[in-house]
């Protein structure tokens, strides 16, 4: 109590702090004890809401704390542990309104496949009589038990959901107070048995996307019957609204499918905040206005509408070109072709050239899966010009012989479809297959002079390899998918004569997310997920989203570098022209601001006529833009008028004839000699006179910098080339602390702080321990040792008669923690997070205590994941490397120890977090401590090839090389000119020269916690001419003022008052809620043992 009073006095006479929400100041305050175990889960745990006065008698007023017990009917045969974990976590759930717990009711005795049915019966016998309690049951549909492209599908999924009927009869005559959600449950493996999945022709993800919505959408015709709603008032049916998928077998995952099953059990909250934090999951909560579990009646079913409808707009277009007449005779070179010359069109990719669900109605989903060939972009030859927008449309305005467009609907293998050979769902590794088909198409086929008809081929690949990019970044790397489409062109190159080939450049697909980002489009994401799990998974800001976007430029770069080799220009009958125009894509809006769907196909994803118009009068006007001149932006919602042959130049541009001059090959890089930095930054001068405040520190007011933490900061065999150098610790180029040399040969944090205080004192040279400076780290160090260590540090700054111990501004970085996560599973106890939080508080304690002007940065612990990745054939790597840190080595893939220790990885960041900004080194001026948090998110260096880059490492494949201790001093720089709350949470290991921050004239200074707030009122930067130098209180309004005339009798007053009224009011509010308080906290704090 007194606890309570002092806090509410502190927030009543607090610095010009106003008494606000008065009343919910007071509110019960855990123990110390108890906090600590429940501040990790607040963020993700639901309030809990007013108790009812009595259990609910209508299943559509049921409460997540009226439901006693959990019943699972129709379990999967396989995956069947995955499916009783997910079970688990829905009843700890449902345990957060229920302190009693709910128990999950599985039948793990039958194995033996019995129908839903059968089940129901089994499980009514001994429930029929259960009139009083609420009950919920799962009924699971399994849809791995069926065949996605088997041609029997449609019986299949007739006979499930007759199946699913039969049971809820059964149950509804049977049971009372229940309420049954209905699952369609899958997983992202398809079943062995299912052969045709494995067809090359198939695209697999699509298939299997659009079987599960057919089976969704017959079931939600059948739950959507009144009969489950309103025959009982005590039994419901309800269809979940989307399929649960386990992608893979891992904790998380389990997790997010629970939390899928929760969130769509509840009433949809509307304006719920969401957790943002990458590392939690978002629980939606019931909230007071919707607190009932969702059935039909209190939540009736929105099905996925367009709520964006097409417009009337002409899918036709208006050609003004005047010439249009061909060559006076048949042109023996590709460089003087006109587009009357053209006889045959081809073309060779994926869905978007297959023309997946281009006419699909806007309403219906399962038409995506038609392939309207006859309208695509490329290679569609439906209706006319007038009313179909395609290459070939355009193309017969100039000539009346063209042959090769594909028309109406279907695959590959129609007749229609003629020389489209694209086929969905293929990727860069199908088109030497596709190529081949083509080639013996146009060369068996009568209506095409192989020899002399000229031709023109569009191959547009690329999107599904993105879209599978994370699922193997080696297989997908943008090296690999070049050489797989270099392989089919030169294919074309080699046997096909008289030929033009339009490579289209990879489309950017990272703004589609939008469309699924704004919940109001009604698009169906779940189903997108399946086909491009890889681009919509990526949280906004993530380095997983950044990932994406740097293998879509590479995949780009990788394109325009092969055909800038000039490889496929050996003689006049052939060419290559890369065509750029989707390069970078605008997002079409409505006057709203809201996407456009109608540029979409009803998944949202794939492209409607209205788009695949727009593209092939893009594609028509790149071919007569002149090589390296050409239009590389796609704005879905500018018009696109048509470019027509000149009078001067009337050929399809070529890089011949458009006198472009090919860069070749690029040019082989010279060995790298060191790992230096180049050095652009302008504004280097000190401040004025020598600041008081650590939130008005310049990089040039650093007199003194320091080194606290393990092998990683003593430099532990960063410079070694073979095992016997491994021990040595290179201390001058450690990131954080070494001084070797300068900053364009040996980039690190002082070498970079030289170039702005060439005086600064402090950092570690050469080798060992001789010229250590105050880089006082040891190697094998945990954070146990870390005092000592800062002990070490004071004693020397005070002795060291070059040190104005007093006045001098002092850097100390703190890097710790590898040591403890390695060896965690040896010694739970002294290594816990707990533990771990302790002895960082007693080391920054210390230098809080006794370190006068001075800024602490601390490194959160990097995420040591990646480095399983890290395999060499090498002594050092397989048993050196697995010694170091056995913990996460040793631990196999998939497996709970792995699971705990990344976990425990997670926790020591959140830690450090919380402990550093947790305003217990707020209060002196001249002293703070800021995470840089580069390594939260730690992405493994790759090389060309997307294999891992072993010259970030040293020979044990753990520690870093010189090269590793460069970037690292680099992210660590950015880091500390970006603001808390904005500082970026991974290192992508670019090693650039250039990639130094720079501090700006608008913020000169070393971001904190407190300069990086908002600032309401303007602040000059003091001049560096100014002869009077300016008073700090006037150019430091980073906190409110406060007037300093306040009487003494006051403040006696206010604090008397507020201890009263803190103790009446928290004696109030305790009295009132403490059993409540106390049997919600307990309930959360079990949850601490649970799989979240």
């Amino acid at each position: 109590m007194t606890r309570s009073a002092l806090l509410f006095l502190a927030a009543f006479v607090g610095a010009c702090a106003q008494l606000t929400d008065a009343l919910n100041l007071p509110k019960y305050e855990p123990s110390t004890e108890e906090a600590e175990k429940t501040d990790t889960y607040t963020p993700v745990l639901c309030s809990p809401l007013p108790a009812p006065l009595a259990p609910s008698s209508s299943v559509h007023t049921l409460r997540p704390a009226d439901v006693s017990a959990l019943y699972v009917l129709g379990m999967p045969l396989t995956h069947r542990e995955e499916a009783s974990r997910v079970i688990n976590r829905v009843a700890e759930l449902l345990s957060m309104f229920n302190p009693e717990g709910v128990t999950p009711h599985v039948d793990q005795t039958s194995l033996q496949p019995r129908s839903l049915l059968e089940e129901a019966e089994t499980l009514s016998l001994p429930l029929s009589h259960q009139v009083t309690e609420w009950k919920l049951l799962l009924l699971f549909v399994p849809a791995d038990s069926m065949c996605a492209c088997s041609p029997n599908v449609a019986g299949d999924i007739k006979a499930a959901v007759q199946d699913v009927k039969a049971a809820l009869q059964l149950l509804q005559r049977k049971l009372h107070h229940t309420l049954v959600q209905v699952v369609v449950w899958g997983t992202s493996q398809q079943q062995d048995k299912c052969e045709c999945m494995t067809d090359d022709n198939i695209n697999q993800q699509l298939r299997k996307a659009t079987f599960l919505k057919t089976l969704q959408d017959s079931l939600s015709n059948v739950l959507e019957d009144p009969q489950w709603q309103n025959e009982k008032s005590d039994f419901a049916a309800v269809l979940q609204s989307t399929p649960a998928i386990l992608e893979h077998i891992l904790d998380s995952d389990l997790n997010q499918v629970a939390v899928q099953l929760w969130a769509n059990m509840v009433q949809p909250s509307m304006g719920q905040a969401e957790v943002t934090d990458n590392s939690l999951i978002s629980i939606p909560c019931p909230s007071q206005e919707r607190p009932f579990l969702r059935t039909q009646q209190n939540s009736p079913t929105n099905r996925e509408l367009n709520t964006s409808p097409r417009t009337e707009t002409s899918m036709g277009t208006e050609i003004n070109c005047t010439d249009r007449s061909p060559s006076p005779t048949t042109p023996t070179s590709v460089h003087e072709l006109r587009p009357g010359d053209l006889r045959v069109v081809a073309a060779v990719g994926d869905s978007l050239t297959a023309a997946n669900g281009v006419g699909a109605k806007t309403d219906n989903l399962l038409l995506v899966i038609n392939e309207y060939r006859g309208l695509s972009w490329s290679i569609g030859g439906d209706g006319n010009i007038t009313t179909v927008t395609t290459l070939p449309n355009i193309l017969k305005e100039f000539t009346s012989n063209l042959t090769g467009f594909s028309e109406g609907v279907g695959n590959q293998n129609s007749s229609t479809a003629f020389l489209n050979q694209a086929v969905a769902g293929a990727k860069a590794g199908d088109m030497v297959q596709q190529v081949r088909v083509l080639v013996d198409k146009m060369k068996t086929d009568s209506r095409i002079d192989f020899i002399n008809d000229w031709k023109v081929i569009t191959m547009f690949i690329g999107g599904n390899d993105i879209c599978d990019f994370c699922t193997d970044s080696v297989f997908f790397s943008p090296r690999n998918v070049v050489v797989r489409i270099r392989e089919a062109l030169d294919i074309l190159h080699r046997e096909v004569p008289r030929a033009i080939v339009n490579l289209v450049e990879l489309l950017e697909i990272v703004p589609l997310r939008e469309l699924h980002n704004d919940k109001t489009l009604g698009c169906p994401t779940w189903f997108v997920s399946l086909v491009c799990h890889c681009i919509l998974k990526p949280k906004e800001g993530s380095s997983e989203l950044q990932k994406v976007r740097d293998f879509t430029a590479a995949y780009q770069l990788g394109m325009r570098e092969l055909i800038d080799s000039g490889r496929y220009d050996t003689h006049n009958n052939f060419t290559v022209v890369l065509q750029p125009f989707l390069r970078e894509v605008f997002l079409p809006y409505l006057e709203d601001g809201r996407p456009d769907r109608s540029y979409f196909s009803p998944d949202c994803f794939h492209l409607s006529q209205k788009a695949h118009t727009l593209m092939a009068r893009a594609l028509w006007n790149n071919m007569f833009e002149p090589v390296g001149n050409k239009t590389f932006t796609q704005d879905f919602t500018a018009g696109i008028e048509l470019k027509c042959p000149s009078e001067s130049n009337p050929f399809i541009r070529t890089a011949i004839n458009s006198n472009y001059t090919f860069p070749g090959p690029p040019p082989t890089p010279a060995p790298v000699t060191n790992w230096g930095t180049d050095f652009s930054c302008a504004n280097t001068a000190p401040s004025n006179s020598v600041p008081t405040s650590a939130h008005r520190i310049r990089p040039a007011d650093i007199k003194v910098v320091a080194g606290l933490g393990d092998s990683l900061t003593a430099g532990f065999g960063a410079k070694a080339k073979n095992l016997l150098q491994l021990r040595t610790e290179y201390r001058g180029v450690s990131w954080s602390i070494g001084g070797d040399k300068q900053l364009e040969t040996v980039t690190t944090l002082p070498n970079i702080l030289k170039k702005f205080n060439p005086n600064i004192r402090g950092m570690s040279k050469g080798q060992g321990k001789w010229q250590s400076g105050f880089n006082v780290a040891v190697s094998g160090a945990k954070i146990a040792g870390i005092p000592g260590q800062v002990r070490r540090l004071i004693d020397l700054m005070k002795n060291d008669s070059k040190v104005d111990f007093e006045n001098d501004w002092k850097l100390v970085t703190l890097f710790i923690g590898g040591n403890d996560l390695c060896q965690y599973c040896n010694d739970r106890a002294t290594l816990s997070p707990q533990k771990y939080s302790q002895h960082m508080m007693t080391s920054l304690d210390m230098l809080y205590k006794e370190v006068p002007r001075m800024i602490v940065n601390v490194l959160e612990i990097l995420e040591l994941e990646g480095l399983r990745r890290i395999k060499r054939d090498s002594l050092g790597c397989s048993v050196l490397q697995q010694f170091v840190c056995p913990c996460f080595l040793l631990a196999t893939e998939d497996s709970p120890e792995l699971a705990e220790v990344k976990r425990i990885n997670r926790e020591l960041q959140v830690e450090t977090e919380k402990l550093v900004y947790g305003g217990r080194y707020d209060a002196r001026e001249d002293f703070a401590v800021v995470t840089q948090p580069f390594f939260q998110n730690t992405v493994v260096p790759l090389n060309a090839d997307a294999r891992p880059d072993y010259t970030y490492f040293s020979e044990d494949c753990f520690h870093f090389s010189e090269r590793g201790h460069a970037d690292m001093a680099t992210a660590l720089w950015n880091n500390m000119l970006e603001p808390v709350g904005k500082k970026q949470t991974y290192n992508d290991f670019r090693n650039s020269r250039d990639s130094l921050k720079c501090p700006t004239e608008e913020h000169p200074y070393i971001f904190t916690k407190v300069n990086s707030l908002p600032i309401t009122s303007t602040t000059s930067v003091p001049k560096t001419d100014s002869t009077t130098s300016p008073t700090h209180h006037t150019t430091q309004p980073l906190l409110p003022e406060c007037t300093d005339n306040v009487p003494v009798w006051l403040a006696a007053v206010l604090a008397v008052t507020g201890l009263l009224i803190g103790w009446g009011v928290t004696w109030l509010l305790l009295s009132c809620r403490a059993r409540k308080s106390e049997r919600k906290m307990m309930a959360a704090v079990e949850m601490k043992g649970t799989g979240f």
